[in-house]
């Protein structure tokens, strides 16, 4: 067997499988890291759907490829080829946060702005910590994790778009 046929199976079946192994260890490496003390933004949350949408779609694909619905397999993929496409958009738009090319969503970015009331100020004190969107926390290899995630989402992307085109 060569690294091709390991990176690019023949099989439906095991492409879609690849797809739901890749996802799940993304999944499990945003855990890790906030189980170490990371604690995810709102946008990283957010980019976190694609991956638990993901897992059960490239499942379900697995699943029909095996059961030889190649269309329906193929159409599956092309929805997760569209899920990461989409996620490594939402992934750009955060490392543009994180580097002030343009405003972040106002929940988790700047300041406060105009006059503020001594009760609201309170009140937000007592309220859990906001991590900010435009603030990186951990850098691996030069990249963020937002970074990271457009290239993980990417790839997946482009994956499951050839794999969508490929015979089954």
């Amino acid at each position: 067997m060569t690294p091709v046929d390991l990176v690019l199976p023949s099989s439906q079946t095991y492409r879609a499988l690849l797809i739901l192994v890749a996802a799940l260890a993304v999944l499990a490496a945003v855990w890790i890291l906030q189980a170490l003390g990371y604690a995810p933004c709102e946008l990283c949350l957010t980019e976190r759907y694609a991956f638990y949408a993901g897992a059960p779609i490239a499942a379900l694909a697995a699943g029909l490829a095996s059961r030889s619905a190649h269309g329906f397999a193929r159409a599956l993929f092309i929805l997760l080829a569209l899920v990461f496409l989409a996620n490594a958009g939402l992934a750009f738009y955060h490392v543009g946060v994180e580097q002030h090319w343009w405003p972040g969503p106002s929940a988790c970015t700047g300041s406060l702005g105009g006059p503020v009331d001594v009760n609201d100020l309170m009140k937000a004190m007592n309220s859990a910590h906001v991590v900010n969107c435009d603030e990186v926390q951990l850098r691996i290899l030069g990249l963020s994790l937002a970074g990271w995630d457009v290239v993980a989402s990417a790839a997946l992307a482009f994956y499951a778009a050839l794999a969508a085109r490929l015979a089954k």
